[in-house]
């Protein structure tokens, strides 16, 4: 995965994060209320951990959807 701030280093959709390149820091983003699934952040080799935030759907460890 790349070292954009802006992408889940899972799965490298946007992780909608506030936090996410942001020059102050902020008050209200959606990864401030959910539990973090510590199975995904475990998966995570450690030079990509506490570099970017997840995306909402590989926070939750929600499967990716399917091409059907």
């Amino acid at each position: 995965m790349s070292d954009d701030t802006n992408r889940c280093p899972c799965c490298g959709q946007l992780n909608q994060c506030a936090q996410a390149g942001a020059d102050a820091p902020v008050s209200e983003c959606w990864c401030f209320s959910v539990s973090i699934d510590a199975e995904q952040l475990a998966k995570l080799p450690p030079e990509q951990r506490n570099r970017s935030c997840l995306c909402p759907r590989c926070a939750q460890g929600l499967p990716e959807p399917s091409a059907d």
